[in-house]
């Protein structure tokens, strides 16, 4: 599998506030998006890099892999290597009378962090659902990906989101 450096993870490592490892540094940077895991992998095997390095990596956000970033979010070439750029924003929806805004912001404040929360804990497993979740973008959309989200977690710990986004 290709990684590519997030534009987060780019920024981080330009800034220098990177959590990682010298060694982990050594290898993160070496993900320019042509060279596999498995090259990068040989290329630091002295260094000890793992695949749990890389997995960190990628659940910090700071590594997608080059399939995964070319369905999320074009790619953009920056002086070293290639970054992934932030998606461009959907077109405004129609509007809505303002206590249903505000409604529909409460449940989506609520229920965010919770999904995120939900996500997050699957691991490599739900890195997509993760994406998908952190794109949402408004009630809606969390709900459309409930069923995927419930059926990732389990009933009993997706009963939480769902008194979120529902009630």
């Amino acid at each position: 599998m290709i990684y590519v450096k997030t534009e987060s993870g780019q920024s981080a490592l330009l800034s220098r506030s990177l959590a990682l490892t010298p060694r982990q540094r050594s290898a993160f940077i070496m993900f320019d998006g042509k060279r596999s895991m498995k090259e990068v992998l040989k290329a630091t095997e002295g260094l000890g890099i793992t695949q749990d390095d890389v997995a960190h990596m990628v659940t910090r956000g700071l590594l997608v892999p080059i399939s995964t970033a070319n369905k999320v979010a074009a790619m953009v070439s920056l002086p070293g290597a290639p970054v992934i750029a932030a998606a461009p924003a959907p077109l405004a929806p129609a509007p809505q009378p303002q206590a249903d805004r505000q409604d529909a912001q409460a449940h989506y404040s609520k229920a965010y962090p919770i999904a995120t929360r939900l996500t997050a804990g699957l691991g490599l497993r739900g890195f997509l659902l993760n994406l998908a979740v952190e794109a949402a973008g408004d009630l809606g959309k969390l709900r459309e990906l409930a069923p995927k989200i419930e059926q990732a977690v389990g009933p009993e710990k997706f009963r939480e989101l769902e008194n979120a986004l529902y009630e």
